[in-house]
């Protein structure tokens, strides 16, 4: 299982920032020292082309990007002030998501799995970038995946407790790419978008009534969906101690959710690539458990396929 990483392009923040950029550093640290992956599994991904991006984004959005000429109320859009070092990470972040699904889809005979140590960079339309997310990782893989042949039919499955609201945007005119996003009903964005399954969830809702929500929209997108790539959002925010989540699940039930996520994948024979997607809790190290244990458990997952 190949995890692609670009947490040592330093996009640097002010003291204070409210992003804890440092959490990829930390999750790669504790993969690296479970010994559960070969040094060799660990690989730095291309930065996404133009060409990758401009499927997703606009093109003078993408100049203003690159140019740094993004206003004043783009840039407190985004959350990150505009550096080059951002530029390259955002390109570094959305290539290792094409990265992961390619490596996914290279194994002949059934599902296999790759990931995205960083990613899900699910608040990024077409035309501007929105709470930390530049570009939309996602949907410039999953529209690539498509472009280059590699597959029809695409599933994102969105588990960050925030909508995907500008990957809902982006892929709104292809039906072949079905989104689907569990999200807390009264949590950021505040005007949600149409994903083509949108499961709202109430404020502090808890293990069980999140695992049995999520049963039955896994359900709809297989049927629905019958995707030949699942591309997994498996953030880390719905966790009861996250400062923006919401919502109440444990650690354990967060495992339970990527257990069933991954599991019906296996099930189906579909690949997936998983990106992490948000996290804030404080200790920043619960947030850095749950990713870690989103990577052991796809891991576990696809060796029993």
């Amino acid at each position: 299982m190949k995890l692609y990483y670009a947490d040592h392009f330093v996009l640097p923040l002010p003291d204070g920032h409210r992003f804890p950029m440092e959490k990829y550093a930390l999750l790669r640290a504790r993969l690296r020292a479970s010994g559960l992956f070969a040094d060799d599994d660990f690989r730095v991904p291309d930065a996404a082309s133009d060409t990758e991006i401009l499927r997703a984004h606009d093109a003078g959005y993408l100049r203003r990007v690159a140019g740094g000429t993004l206003d004043a109320a783009e840039v407190r859009r985004i959350g990150f002030p505009w550096t080059e070092a951002m530029v390259e990470r955002s390109r570094r972040s959305a290539g290792a998501t094409l990265a992961a699904c390619r490596s996914a889809l290279a194994r002949e005979g059934g599902a296999a799995c790759a990931a995205n140590l960083a990613g899900g960079t699910h608040h990024a339309h077409r035309d501007f970038g929105s709470g930390f997310c530049v570009f939309n990782d996602a949907a410039i893989a999953a529209l690539a995946m498509r472009a280059e042949g590699r597959v029809e039919r695409v599933a994102i499955v969105d588990c960050d407790v925030h909508q995907g609201d500008g990957t809902a945007t982006i892929l709104a005119d292809t039906p072949e790419v079905f989104t689907c996003s569990l999200h807390g009903a009264k949590n950021f964005p505040f005007r949600k978008q149409d994903s083509d399954l949108d499961v709202e969830l109430a404020d502090d809702t808890g293990d069980e009534a999140y695992l049995t929500a999520l049963d039955a929209a896994l359900e709809t997108v297989f049927t629905r969906a019958r995707p030949e790539l699942v591309i997994y959002l498996a953030g880390a925010d719905p966790y009861a101690g996250d400062r923006l989540g919401r919502l109440a699940l444990s650690i354990e039930g967060l495992q339970a959710r990527d257990e069933r996520v991954l599991g019906a994948c296996r099930a189906a024979g579909v690949p997936v690539a998983v990106a992490m997607a948000g996290g804030y809790a404080q200790p920043i190290e619960d947030t850095v458990t749950v990713h870690f244990n989103t990577i052991c458990t796809a891991a576990r997952t696809m060796r029993e396929a």
